[in-house]
C-alpha cells in the first residue's frame, strides 16, 4: 500500500473505485432480479464483501494490480458486487501491465464467470445473454486499458526523446564553444607570439650591444627573460586548451601532454621580490615565517600568486612607490600575507592595460581555502592587500 500518492493519482483511483461501486451495485440488482421467486440474496452480506473489494481496489490497484485481479476473480464467486470490482481490476491490469498478462487474466476471469453462471439458476437465454454482455464488457475494458497504457508509453517516449535531444544540443553547443575558444587561442598565440618574439629580439640586441650602458643591458636582460617566460606560459595555456578540445572531440586522439611546469611555493616569494627589484621596483620583504618549506604546497602556491598580483597592481597603479610585503604566521594556525604601498597623488601618467579581474581571481583563490581577503585604501593614504589563509590542522 502506497499512501504517498499525488492528488492526481488519488483522484484517479477514487474515480475508478466509484465506477467499481456503481457497476457492482448494478450487478447486485441484476442478480436479485434473476433469482427465482421466494429466494433472495443477502444484500448486507453482498455489500459488505463488495466494500472490502472496493477498499482493496482503492489502496492496491496501482502497486499490485495482478494480485488484486486474481483475488477479485475468485472473490466474485461469493458476492455479486465483486463482479464490478473484478471488471474494473481487469481494466487496471490492462492499463498497468503488458498485454499478455491482461489477456491471460481476462481469459481466467471469463472462465470463472462462465462457471458462476453455470451454477446459478439461470435460463438458457439469460445464460447466453450474460456471457455476451460480460464478454463485450471485458473486451471494452481491456482495449481501453491497453489504449491508456499505449498513450502513456508514447508520452514517456516523447519526453525521453526530448530530454536526449536537449542533452545532445547542450553537448553540441559546448563542443562548439570549446572549439571556438581553441580557435581564438590559436589566433592569440600567433599574434602574441610574434609580438613577444620581436620584443625578445630587440631586448637581446640591446642587452648584447657593445655600446649599451651596463644598467641598460641589465634592464634589457630582464625584458628578454620576461618575454621568454611569457612565451613559455603562452605555450602552456595553448597546450591546455588544445588538450581540452581534443578531449571533447574524441579522447585518446591527441598526443600525450607535455610535462607540467613546477608550481611556485612560499619559498619562491623571495625570488619573486628580487625579480621585481631588478626591474626597478622598491620592495621590502618582511618574512616572519620560520620554515617556509613546512607550509603546505597548496597554501604556498596561493600565497605566491597573491604577492605576485599585489606587486603587479603596485607597479601598474603606483609606479615607483615603495612596496612592503609581509608574511607571518599569527598563532601558527594561518598564513597572513600583506602587500601595501603609498597611493600616488594622482593617476599614473601611463597606466598599464589590464582586465581588472585580478582581485576577483584572488578572491576565488582565497575562497577555495576558506580564508579571507581584504583590499582597499587605509587611513594613512596607502593601498593595502591583506589575505589570511588557514593552515590545515
Amino acid at each position: 500500500m502506497d499512501l504517498r500518492r499525488s492528488w492526481r493519482d488519488w483522484l484517479g483511483d477514487a474515480g475508478v473505485t466509484a465506477a467499481a461501486v456503481l457497476l457492482g451495485l448494478l450487478m447486485l440488482q441484476a442478480s436479485r432480479e434473476d433469482f427465482p421467486e421466494g429466494e433472495d440474496i443477502s444484500v448486507a452480506w453482498d455489500v459488505a464483501i463488495g466494500a472490502l473489494s472496493w477498499t482493496a481496489l482503492l489502496l492496491w490497484r496501482r502497486r499490485h494490480p495482478v494480485a488484486v485481479m486474481l483475488t477479485m476473480t475468485f472473490a466474485q464467486l461469493t458476492a455479486s458486487t465483486v463482479l464490478g470490482t473484478a471488471a474494473v481490476a481487469l481494466f487496471s491490469v490492462a492499463m498497468l501491465r503488458p498485454w499478455r498478462t491482461s489477456l491471460y487474466l481476462s481469459a481466467l476471469n471469463m472462465a470463472v464467470v462462465v462457471a458462476e453462471f453455470w451454477i446459478a439458476p439461470l435460463s438458457e437465454p439469460d445464460f447466453r445473454e450474460g456471457l455476451v454482455v460480460f464478454g463485450l464488457l471485458y473486451a471494452v475494458l481491456v482495449s481501453s486499458g491497453m489504449l491508456v497504457r499505449s498513450r502513456r508509453m508514447l508520452i514517456a517516449s516523447l519526453k525521453e526523446r526530448a530530454r536526449v535531444a536537449e542533452s545532445e544540443q547542450r553537448l553540441r553547443v559546448e563542443e562548439a564553444r570549446l572549439l571556438e575558444r581553441e580557435r581564438i587561442a590559436r589566433e592569440m598565440h600567433d599574434v602574441l607570439a610574434h609580438r613577444i618574439s620581436l620584443l625578445a629580439v630587440h631586448a637581446g640586441a640591446l642587452e648584447f650591444g657593445p655600446d649599451a650602458p651596463a644598467d641598460q643591458r641589465e634592464a634589457a636582460g630582464i625584458i628578454r627573460r620576461g618575454a621568454y617566460e611569457a612565451m613559455e606560459d603562452l605555450r602552456e595555456v595553448i597546450g591546455v586548451l588544445r588538450d581540452g578540445a581534443a578531449g571533447v572531440a574524441g579522447a585518446g586522439d591527441a598526443g600525450s601532454p607535455g610535462p607540467e611546469r613546477p608550481q611556485p611555493t612560499l619559498k619562491d616569494v623571495a625570488a619573486l621580490v628580487e625579480e621585481s627589484r631588478r626591474a626597478g621596483a622598491h620592495v621590502t620583504l618582511e618574512d616572519r615565517v620560520p620554515d617556509p618549506g613546512a607550509v603546505p604546497a597548496r597554501v604556498g602556491r596561493h600565497a605566491y600568486r597573491i604577492v605576485q598580483e599585489g606587486l603587479t597592481n603596485a607597479r601598474k597603479h603606483a609606479p615607483g612607490a615603495h612596496v612592503r610585503v609581509a608574511l607571518d604566521l599569527p598563532g601558527g594556525t594561518a598564513l597572513a600575507i600583506e602587500v601595501s604601498n603609498p597611493l600616488p597623488p594622482g593617476p599614473p601618467p601611463r597606466p598599464l592595460p589590464g582586465a581588472g579581474a585580478g582581485l576577483v581571481g584572488l578572491g576565488e583563490r582565497v575562497h577555495t581555502l576558506g580564508g579571507t581577503l581584504e583590499h582597499g585604501r587605509t587611513g594613512d593614504g596607502r593601498f593595502r592587500l591583506r589575505a589570511r589563509l588557514p593552515l590545515p590542522a
